[in-house]
């Protein structure tokens, strides 16, 4: 059978550096537990990657850029800014209890690409990606609640990620629902009392039946797509 392009193979072998990462940690991703999670031979890697570090670098990298809006949370009629920043905060906690292995991972190469040389930026970048999706949510949120933001949208959005974070790695620790469910609650009081509602004639108008939006809660952080088929061929 025909060898795999070099393309593919570095596809692969993210993703099994990523299934690593999340059953081992960063540490338990050598080069030797990789090929074998890919299907390969030790050589293959070689051909796709100088080192683990580079390919960790880009695994690093590939995360970031897969950085996307995931979470669906229309808003109900009536509904209050608080209300549905906690819905959204909740749907948000809901992804991390399906999956807690890739959250770790996740956080696991944060902490990768601050402690390693050349890759410091990287993290900086993530984070910037953050905040803009939630500047995006944010915004969306009291448009559709009809009010207004108080303070800088960034200074929120970066209250908003902080609040995220905290919520995610609480949970990892303890998950411990309730206590995640009411620190939730408490969130979404904290940024819903940095806005005001506004006048019923400065409201934005609104369609009649308004389409779900991807943008009505937190930011969460993808995985490198799967192969199509697993393993490499012969």
């Amino acid at each position: 059978m025909a060898r795999l392009p070099v393309a593919e193979r570095r596809r692969r072998l993210l993703v099994a550096a990523f299934t690593v990462i999340s059953r081992s940690g960063v540490a338990g991703a050598t080069t030797r537990a990789v090929v074998d999670e890919a299907g390969m031979k030790l050589a293959s890697f070689h051909y796709a990657f100088a080192s683990r570090e580079e390919l960790l670098a880009e695994l690093v990298a590939d995360v970031i850029g897969r950085t996307e809006v995931v979470l669906t949370v229309p808003p109900a009629e009536g509904e209050s800014l608080e209300r549905l920043l906690e819905r959204g905060l909740l749907r948000y906690l809901d992804t991390v209890r399906e999956a807690p292995q890739r959250e770790r991972a996740m956080f696991e190469l944060t902490q990768y690409s601050m402690r390693t040389p050349g890759l410091e930026r990287l993290a900086a970048r993530q984070y910037e990606g953050y905040r803009a999706l939630a500047a995006v949510s944010l915004t969306e949120a009291a448009e559709r609640t009809g009010c207004a933001w108080q303070r800088p949208l960034d200074e929120i959005a970066a209250h908003l990620v902080a609040l995220t974070d905290g919520l995610a790695l609480a949970w990892l620790a303890d998950a411990d629902d309730a206590r995640a469910h009411r620190t939730a609650a408490f969130a979404a009081r904290a940024l819903a009392a940095e806005a005001r509602p506004l006048p019923p004639e400065s409201r934005p108008a609104s369609p009649a039946h308004p389409a779900p939006s991807p943008h009505t809660a937190p930011a969460t952080r993808t995985a490198p797509a799967p192969p199509d088929r697993p393993g490499e061929p012969a």
